[in-house]
């Protein structure tokens, strides 16, 4: 997913672009990930700790991308990575990055099961273990899991 920054976007003062937003941009490009698996509606269950490393300015390109790390029965984490890029030379700087976690739920808003995630390269199976440990933090914090 691709944005500009819009002064309606920024604080103002310094045009430096609001969290908030960001966060929100975040949840779109994650939940259309995680709907794309799911084949279907999802609710975000959870956004983990978000760091911003550096300011993003009014007139920046925001690029987000956002792939499926993990699959459980009904949920899944989905990580998305956040750069800006210089339209005229084509460099990109780090900004953020969250990992998110999705139910899939059916009409009635009930969780509903989706399939397993395929693991095609040594990278997905990184994100995989990776995504499981970081669900089992999630779930002892949530007292739900020794």
């Amino acid at each position: 997913m691709t944005q500009i920054v819009m002064p309606m976007h920024t604080n103002g003062v310094s045009g430096v672009m609001f969290g908030g937003i960001m966060m929100q941009w975040i949840d779109v490009c994650a939940g259309v990930a995680a709907m794309r698996h799911a084949h279907g509606g999802v609710l975000t269950a959870s956004i983990d700790r978000l760091d911003f490393l550096s300011p993003v300015r009014v007139g920046e390109t925001v690029v987000l991308q956002a792939q499926v790390n993990f699959t459980s029965k009904t949920s899944m984490e989905v990580g998305c990575r956040v750069e800006t890029e210089d339209m005229r030379t084509g460099i990109r700087r780090y900004v953020t990055k969250a990992y998110l976690t999705f139910v899939a739920v059916d009409d009635k808003g009930r969780p509903r099961p989706i399939e397993p995630l395929e693991l095609a390269t040594a990278d997905d199976e990184r994100r995989h273990a990776d995504a499981l440990r970081r669900r089992a933090e999630r779930l002892k914090a949530a007292g739900r899991q020794s």
